[in-house]
């Protein structure tokens, strides 16, 4: 067991504000009946310590928790001072209660390379989902995505979006059907997640990340939800065939927009797109596309919508990819669910920019008498796959050199993005829209991850903040998969309706 992180909590007592500082403890975590060497589930936790400190603070403006919300509707509002739960205990039942759930992560990126006899994830890969991560963190559900960048709007830039979309369906039943259809099985229905989960397997589930590849052939929108997928976003980053994407709010240092609208929302082409989408049993994800997208996706669908992996704009005002309080209600009335996503400059980008900087600062100075260059995220992405695996090396080399001097140089100057952040987004929505219209994603292997919660081995620790904020079992588990396949249910029933209407 590793205390990995602290929270500090704090409660009022005239006016003074008293810190509780909490040890969040980290441990593995594996559920009976996973395949793959796995030890009886159980739990041992040693002494826990905690630190009282008081500071006056008649200067801190505090936010006031609405209390007359009701508990299917609100985050649960919690006593700090009557209801301290012995930590060790806590932590018991909340990692009961995550044994219990069916965990789901509606988006969690792939790479073929991960994909081959030689390297795949039976193996613990440097990715951040693999089996042996889902298993050491109880995950139980990844959908894994079929993401394809944005490119050119013509029938080359089709065809190779095409192309590398066929190749991670590809990858997806590979693994499922081949590799290791022991231990994670393909899920196309609700009934097929419950079924996976009691004969003790993982499960992989397909989304996909921009409607791209569909090219100008809406016959493969049938053919993708043949081949599995079960939500799909009509863009991504950079405008395409079928909507506009929240990148066209983007501006130069003048004010002008660098992508300006091409359609003010949808096309036309992506209208009938959508229609095909709910009579083919295909989510529509409203991720990436622009607001007036997703209003007029909202407004069109005959069946619920979802938000694959967004976080509230007004807790982070200055991200376009989160979505607006009207784009949260418009989802509640629709009957969807927006899955809060655990990307750290999305919940806040002003503390993200501050670690990255003190960070960044670090890892340069030590990269420095390595003799080794940072690259950018956009000149990684353009290097080769050898090239790739080198500079993944030498930076893990780094990360290794750095790690006995993050507690000192960074986290005590700049805290990173953690968990405790992430509910902060869950309880916001929680409060908004309602809990049976709120879920939980990760965007691992696609820039996510947080400090507590940076891969799947750490997926326990999502839950232990919940149960810390006093969310129920019934609650929790209809965050970590009820609400999302719940709508999976309603959609694949639309899908029948219209498919009998023909």
């Amino acid at each position: 067991m590793l205390v990995k992180y602290c929270v500090f909590d704090k409660v009022h007592i005239g006016h003074y504000r008293l810190f509780l500082l909490k040890p969040i403890f980290l441990f593995n975590h594996y559920k009976s009946g996973d395949n793959m060497s796995i030890n009886s589930f159980g739990l041992k936790i040693t002494l826990l310590f905690s630190t009282l400190l008081l500071s006056a603070c008649d200067n801190v403006q505090e936010t006031p928790q609405s209390s007359d919300a009701a508990v299917d509707v609100a985050a649960p509002a919690t006593d700090q001072i009557s209801n301290m739960e012995n930590e060790e205990a806590l932590i018991s039942r909340a990692m009961e209660i995550h044994h219990r759930v069916i965990t789901l992560d509606t988006h969690d990126d792939i790479n073929v390379n991960n994909f081959t006899d030689e390297l795949n994830y039976t193996m613990d890969t440097d990715s951040q989902v693999n089996l042996p991560k889902m298993v050491a963190g109880g995950l139980d559900v990844a959908f894994f995505i079929v993401f394809t960048g944005q490119g050119e709007l013509n029938e080359e830039g089709y065809a190779q979006a095409y192309e590398n979309a066929m190749a991670k369906f590809n990858a997806i039943h590979w693994l499922t059907e081949e590799k290791a259809p022991d231990q994670i099985g393909l899920a196309l229905t609700s009934d097929d997640v419950r079924r996976l989960n009691a004969e003790g397997k993982k499960i992989a589930m397909i989304g996909i990340e921009n409607a791209y590849p569909v090219g100008t052939d809406l016959g493969n929108i049938k053919k993708f939800a043949d081949l599995g997928a079960r939500y799909m976003s009509l863009a991504h980053n950079g405008h395409n065939q079928f909507a506009d994407s929240n990148t066209g709010e983007r501006v130069d240092d003048d004010g002008n927009p660098t992508e300006p609208w091409l359609y003010n929302g949808l096309s036309h082409f992506g209208k009938e797109a959508l229609a095909l989408m709910n009579l083919h049993g295909i989510m529509v994800d409203l991720s990436h596309p622009s607001k007036q997208s997703n209003m007029q996706a909202i407004a069109l669908s005959k069946a619920p919508v979802i938000a694959s992996h967004s976080s509230a704009r007004t807790l982070s005002q200055t991200v376009s990819r989160n979505l607006s309080d009207e784009e949260l209600m418009a989802i509640k009335e629709n009957g969807g669910v927006v899955q809060t996503v655990a990307f750290a400059s999305y919940l806040d980008r002003d503390k993200n920019n501050a670690y990255r900087k003190v960070l960044n600062k670090l890892h340069v100075e030590i990269a420095a008498t390595m003799g080794f260059e940072i690259l950018g995220f956009a000149a990684r992405r353009n290097l080769s796959d050898a090239e790739r695996a080198t500079y993944n090396e030498e930076f893990a080399q780094l990360e290794k050199l750095a790690a006995p001097r993050l507690e000192a140089e960074v986290y005590a100057v700049a805290p990173p993005v953690d968990v405790n952040d992430f509910v902060d987004h869950i309880d916001y929505m929680v409060n908004l829209i309602g809990i049976e219209h709120v879920g939980i994603s990760s965007d691992f292997d696609g820039g996510g991850g947080i400090y507590g919660w940076n891969s799947a081995a750490e997926t326990h620790n999502v839950t232990i903040e919940l149960v810390r904020r006093g969310y129920s079992e019934e609650q929790i588990a209809a965050l970590w998969s009820g609400n999302l396949l719940r709508v999976l249910d309603q959609v694949q029933e639309v899908s029948k309706e219209l498919l009998a209407a023909e």
